[in-house]
């Protein structure tokens, strides 16, 4: 029902529910099934032997991967990028493999796209996509050309052989150029600053699709969620005019070559300071001598990045550039850097970026896991709030707290999907979701809240409480269930279901049903053994069960597979041969644990724990509590349950 009539009924109950408490009338009725509610749930995803029952990879999971060497070259006149990169594919799986599929992105900006019609989002210009010069197979040490069919965002590559099991290699080469789209692109885009133009180059390569034990080649269409990837090394070059400088993820490889004397220096000097230093100042931008002079007019800046499944980068002339040491758990370091024109600078504005990515980086390490780069680049220019292995791509206009929460939340993506390879394509709820979930204590961190609740600030713009932001949702027929596909779920629903309910999935989780000792080493656990891993939603599922120690299936089914509404009550009280009794009902579908609070005639006031066990064969339940009169009594006192109906929370004599 539409909000304002919502809003109307709800008040109407409560004036209803407050005329009724004192006679024990309950103000709605009870819609809750105990045994469909507690029925044993199971999985999508089968226990084996490649995924054990306990949520960790099984003792013959395998994946493949992906082993990458690109030269490229990005020609800022003519606005196109040429590559040329090796793929060394290795196959780890049982199955012989007679084709490979790979991932062609920059075919979504194409006119013909599957995309355009299943997102209807309104593209203001097209480009022709990426375009294959040459697909060669390598066979008895030399490549030659093969047989390939490109579908949309995709294309299969049809070998001459088979590649077989168990570790076999292949290599591929493939030599390709595209047009880099303008600000229509949104996650790989040049746009133009006041003094020069800024490129955020990502997809920018065919890259291996996923073949995995869940569904072989898992070859979903770029509709409009991200990626699946395999991971693997990178070692790539980029060709630029000289009076560029480029941010890249992961380690330079060649600084000598393609930095100065003075700027290696305030480099290196960043790599023991904690607090920020200029690398490149404005009065830099305008001096040639801050850029190496090559008589070419080009220079190849060459990076390497392990273990990871995927790389971006960043180039431009008008980069300002600062940075800091990150200090790791484990005794490691690593670099938080920031690069962004001139109008973005300021202690106001991207000013603090490298504060705020230092923090964000030590603390998602502290909490979860220990960051596996060498460096963390958070970039201001057209591709705004979007995350890369070891890079973000930001808004030039971004400052403040807005900054720092879209800081915050494109790096934690380094932890979900970068780290834990959730497959977004399918299961956007779980990097989106999880990484809005460590978010929030993140906000809480920085010194001392200062831009926190997120919960509150984000998700409560008008200062009501977070936990009721999702009730509109819950009670939409037409909302999706966070276990709906991706690429289904409409955008006015994507940012309540795969943000906001998976997050406050995690954070009821955390702190209502599990607690934080419990949870915390559960969904460490989890990190760690999914680390560079493809995990499914079964095995997350599984792992917090089993680490945290308890059969959530009720959880499960009401919040992820179902919309299901909480609705707590308090529905009789009564002083009867000298004792106390309060009868608690639950009337929504699902349960969750619970506190009821009472106070007495006497002022006195206790509290008692009502258990999800207590519904188990159950709609209500009579507590006994001595010999005192009540004078008031409230279940969920302090508001930390998405309670469909608080008008019935509440007692009072």
């Amino acid at each position: 029902m539409a909000v304002k009539t919502m809003h109307a009924f709800r008040t109407l109950l409560a004036l209803f529910g407050s005329l009724a408490s004192c006679a024990g009338i309950a103000a709605t009725p009870s819609v809750y099934e105990p045994y469909q509610t507690f029925a044993p749930l199971t999985l999508p995803e089968p226990v084996n032997s490649y995924r054990s029952s306990n949520g960790a990879p099984g003792p013959n999971y395998w994946q493949n991967g992906a082993d990458y060497t690109i030269h490229a070259t990005l020609n800022p006149t003519s606005k196109v990028l040429t590559g040329d990169e090796i793929i060394t594919y290795t196959n780890n799986s049982p199955d012989r493999l007679d084709s490979l599929w790979l991932q062609l992105d920059e075919n979504e900006y194409r006119k013909d796209a599957r995309s355009v019609t299943a997102t209807n989002w309104e593209r203001s210009a097209f480009t022709d996509g990426f375009v294959l010069d040459t697909v060669e197979v390598e066979s008895h040490s030399s490549f030659g050309h093969t047989d390939y069919v490109v579908s949309d965002t995709r294309v299969q590559i049809r070998l001459p052989q088979a590649l077989a099991s168990h570790g076999a290699k292949l290599r591929v080469h493939i030599h390709y150029h595209y047009t880099i789209p303008g600000s229509f692109g949104d996650r790989t885009s040049w746009v133009a600053s006041q003094k020069g133009e800024i490129y955020d180059i990502a997809q920018w390569y065919p890259r291996m699709a996923v073949y995995d034990d869940l569904h072989g080649w898992d070859t979903q269409p770029y509709l409009v969620n991200e990626f699946y990837l395999e991971y693997g090394n990178f070692d790539y070059f980029i060709t630029v005019p000289s009076t560029m400088v480029i941010a890249g993820s992961g380690e330079l490889q060649n600084p000598q070559e393609v930095l100065t004397k003075s700027t290696l220096q305030r480099l290196a000097a960043a790599r023991s300071s904690d607090k920020t230093v200029v690398i490149r100042s404005a009065a830099d931008i305008d001096n040639a001598a801050d850029r190496p002079a090559r008589r070419s007019g080009m220079l190849t800046w060459h990076f390497r990045m392990q273990h990871t499944r995927d790389v971006s980068f960043s180039a431009s002339n008008v980069f300002l550039w600062d940075a800091a040491r990150i200090q790791l758990p484990d005794g490691g370091h690593s670099l938080a850097m920031s690069f962004y024109p001139i109008e973005s600078a300021g202690p106001e504005a991207w000013g603090r970026s490298t504060e705020y990515l230092k923090h964000s980086v030590e603390e998602f390490s502290r909490r979860w896991l220990p960051y596996p780069y060498p460096v963390a680049i958070n970039v201001a220019g057209g591709t705004s709030g979007m995350e890369y292995p070891g890079i973000l791509f930001d808004g030039i206009d971004d400052k403040g707290k807005e900054l720092f929460w879209i800081t915050a939340h494109e790096i934690g993506h380094t932890w979900f999907p970068m780290i834990v390879g959730f497959n977004e394509r399918r299961n956007a709820w779980m990097d989106e979701g999880f990484n809005t979930f460590i978010d929030v204590y993140e906000s809480d961190a920085f010194e001392n809240g200062v831009y926190g609740p997120k919960r509150d600030s984000e998700y409560a713009p008008g200062g009501g409480n977070p936990v009721d932001e999702i009730l509109a949702t819950i009670n939409d027929p037409e909302a999706p269930v966070i276990m709906t596909r991706a690429d289904a779920i409409q955008e006015k629903y994507r940012h309540s279901i795969t943000y906001y309910k998976s997050a406050l999935g995690l954070i009821l989780l955390r702190e209502q049903i599990l607690g934080p000792e419990r949870f915390d080493w559960a969904f460490r656990k989890f990190i760690r053994d999914w680390a560079f891993k493809h995990p499914a939603p079964s095995d997350f599922f599984r792992a917090m069960e089993s680490e945290g120690g308890e059969d959530l299936a009720w959880f499960w089914r009401g919040w992820y597979f179902n919309n299901w509404a909480l609705d707590l009550a308090v529905q009789d009280v009564r002083f009867t041969d000298g004792e106390a009794q309060v009868t608690l009902a639950n009337r929504g579908r699902l349960v969750m644990p619970s506190v009821l609070e009472v106070v007495f005639k006497d002022g006195t006031k206790t509290r008692v724990p009502v258990p999800v066990e207590t519904w188990i064969q159950q709609t209500t339940y009579t507590l006994k509590l001595g010999k005192q009169p009540v004078t008031s009594a409230t279940i969920d006192p302090d508001h930390v349950l998405p309670d469909n109906d608080r008008s019935n929370n509440h007692w009072s004599k």
